[in-house]
């Protein structure tokens, strides 16, 4: 089968190498329908993290149908249209019953690799994948791609919100202009928030967020930006931040923007070597975030919100590649042309 290979910063190839099989009573092999790139996956592609050459890529968002299941499998079956959500939680540990399984307690391998292919093998699959009603042919084009950002960015977006508890009638800055970011733009509306102020200097984006929920654009950064946020709220500052880059200005933005006592919900995989928290002591700044909770959200709230037209979070995927071609993905992302590039798979 074909799969993407990470090769060395700046390329990525599609190699065939052998088909995933069932290697634990909980597996699930699934013939992947669409992929796309993350934004997480760049760091390494710009040699911006360390990563072996010729290495297995870090792609972790699919759709796809069931092929195979292992023998502890009782919640889908072969032939079933599934989210591969890039967490893989138990369901019944601590962290998975109260909402985390981003941090589940019962293995290790709790995170998706590899997934821009033909084939993948899904972990820990019995209670993790979420089962999409009917098949692949019975949804629009946009419709797949909405499903598709469920595998994570829309949960990722929604996680940032929960965590920072927004709420109705609330003031949310959204720091961050990617799929993640604009994706918090949504779930800071579906959660009830007032005004949401996205931070963007890329007038497609801006034109997104706008269309997704944000009632005011800021495009400056650091100062400038604060300064904005604190015009635009009396200069108070928001009741909520949802962090979505990982990057040292990004979380330094994000903590200035907050009003004292706020929360700054942080998806952003953080990259800064260090973070000085006086400033936030004394501001009584809430900080909290992580891997997202991708499946909690899906079968609560967003698989439903996306089926009934609430919300369209597809609308982030604006360039379409083969996998053959899924190196020009990664340039497209890298040099912001796409906001996120769908992979689709034959």
């Amino acid at each position: 089968m074909k799969s993407a290979i990470f090769m060395q910063p700046g390329k990525i190839a599609v190699e065939n190498i052998e088909k995933p099989t069932i290697q634990a009573a909980d597996d699930v092999i699934i013939h992947v329908v669409r992929t796309c790139v993350c934004g997480s996956d760049l760091w390494a592609y710009r040699g911006l993290e360390e990563k072996a050459n010729h290495s297995e890529n870090s792609g972790h968002e699919a759709i796809g149908v069931v092929e195979s299941v292992g023998a502890d499998i009782t919640t889908v079956q072969p032939g079933d249209f599934v989210i591969a959500p890039f967490t893989h939680g138990c369901g019944y540990c601590a962290a998975c019953l109260a909402g985390f399984e981003g941090d589940c307690q019962n293995h290790q391998d709790n995170f998706s690799n590899g997934v821009q292919a033909e084939y993948i093998r899904f972990q820990h699959a019995d209670w993790a994948l979420v089962k999409i009603p009917g098949h692949p042919a019975d949804y629009s084009d946009a419709m797949l791609n909405s499903l598709l950002s469920l595998a994570d960015v829309m949960a990722t977006g929604y996680h940032a919100a929960r965590v920072a508890n927004v709420k109705t009638g609330d003031t949310v800055v959204v720091v961050g202009d990617g799929a993640v970011g604009l994706c918090g733009v949504i779930a800071a509306k579906m959660r009830g928030a007032k005004r949401i102020i996205a931070m963007s200097r890329h007038a497609d984006r801006q034109q997104l967020a706008l269309e997704f929920g944000a009632t005011d654009i800021i495009a400056e950064r650091g100062d400038d930006a604060i300064a904005k946020v604190m015009t635009l709220t009396n200069h108070a500052g928001a009741d909520a931040v949802l962090e979505c880059v990982g990057t040292e200005l990004s979380n330094e933005t994000a903590m200035q923007a907050a009003r004292p006592g706020a929360i700054v919900g942080r998806v952003g995989l953080p990259h800064e070597p260090k973070m000085d928290m006086t400033a936030s002591f004394y501001n009584n700044t809430i900080i909290a975030g992580g891997p997202a909770s991708v499946t909690t959200y899906d079968k609560q709230v967003l698989l439903k919100a996306v089926l009934d037209g609430e919300i369209h979070p597809g609308k982030v995927f604006t360039q379409r590649f083969k996998l053959d071609d899924i190196d020009s993905a990664y340039q497209a992302m890298t040099k912001r042309e796409a906001i996120k590039a769908l992979i689709t798979i034959d």
